[in-house]
């Protein structure tokens, strides 16, 4: 009889091929995504009621504390005021003009980020003399508010649209790229040299290496410079102001103020935090949600 079906001693019908068929299992199963199945009602109820509740509670507070007159009412409307405000701009129709003169901004600026910032990104991961030369420039524009190119940007490109675009690419490019460099970094040395092995390079290796295994690094730095841009076209819609350029958030936002309007103010202030939370649920979490799941960390 082979070896490998001699039954040990002490074990009852148990091979060594069992045990090592068992063994490879375990495995495997390590490196198997955990999926824990849990009720919708469950799930719905952890995601939307925590929000709910804290979004009650703000309103409450704020609610009290108008009531109690510390502040004068030009300087803290009733939460009623501002949904009246809300509410006039929504009977008018003018909200989605407004909505969408911005979101369409944030949208056509960030897809242009993506398309410079990509290869940038890899540019300054992979070529040492890039890196060296670029890659400071990249953290200090990170860190420089994009709101202090506004100035320069009208100077440069008048009220127009270029001038928004502008300030939201200086804003939302040097996240990206950095993401993407960051990414590139945490990337197993062997990743690369197996592609090097199976001739992938150059442009092949980017597609299918790189980019695939930095792919939680450069969502992040996505995600981080969709928020700069937006801050970004915020403050360009605030500060560059003209008929050119229609009425976005940032534009409503400043006729609330012109027009010494807490309310409409304050409206524009939700607006602005809707969107962005808005985006953030709708897009960049599931996103998020699938990468890593695709990598073992769905309980993550």
């Amino acid at each position: 009889m082979p070896p490998e079906l001699v039954e040990r001693p002490g074990t009852t019908g148990t091979t060594d091929t069992d045990d090592s068929a068992r063994a490879l299992a375990g495995l495997d199963a390590l490196d198997t995504p955990t999926v824990n199945r849990v009720p919708w009602w469950r799930r719905a109820s952890s995601s939307v009621l925590p929000p709910v509740v804290a979004l009650v509670l703000i309103v409450v507070v704020w609610q009290l504390v108008w009531a109690s007159a510390v502040l004068p009412e030009y300087k803290l409307p009733a939460p009623a005021a501002v949904w009246d405000s809300f509410l006039t701009i929504v009977a008018d129709g003018s909200i989605w003009s407004i909505l969408w003169t911005s979101i369409s901004r944030a949208f056509l600026g960030f897809v242009i980020a993506l398309v410079i910032a990509t290869p940038l990104g890899l540019l300054v991961a992979k070529v040492p003399v890039v890196r060296s030369a670029i890659g400071p420039l990249l953290s200090g524009l990170q860190s420089l508010p994009s709101v202090a190119w506004v100035p320069a940007a009208v100077l440069w490109f008048g009220l127009t649209d270029a001038t928004i675009y502008f300030v939201v690419l200086l804003g939302s490019v040097p996240s990206i790229a950095n993401g993407l460099v960051a990414g590139i970094d945490q990337i197993p040395p062997i990743l690369p040299r197996v592609g090097r092995v199976l001739g992938a390079r150059g442009l092949a290796s980017a597609r299918h290496i790189l980019l695939p295994a930095a792919l939680p690094g450069y969502l992040a730095g996505c995600k981080q410079g969709w928020a700069f841009s937006w801050r970004s076209l915020m403050a360009a819609e605030i500060i560059a102001v003209g008929p050119a350029l229609g009425v976005g958030l940032g534009a409503y936002l400043k006729d609330g103020s012109d027009f010494n309007d807490i309310a409409g103010v304050f409206s524009a202030v939700l607006l602005i935090l809707v969107v962005g939370i808005g985006v953030e649920l709708l897009v960049f979490r599931p996103l998020e949600r699938r990468v890593l799941r695709t990598r073992g960390l769905a309980g993550a």
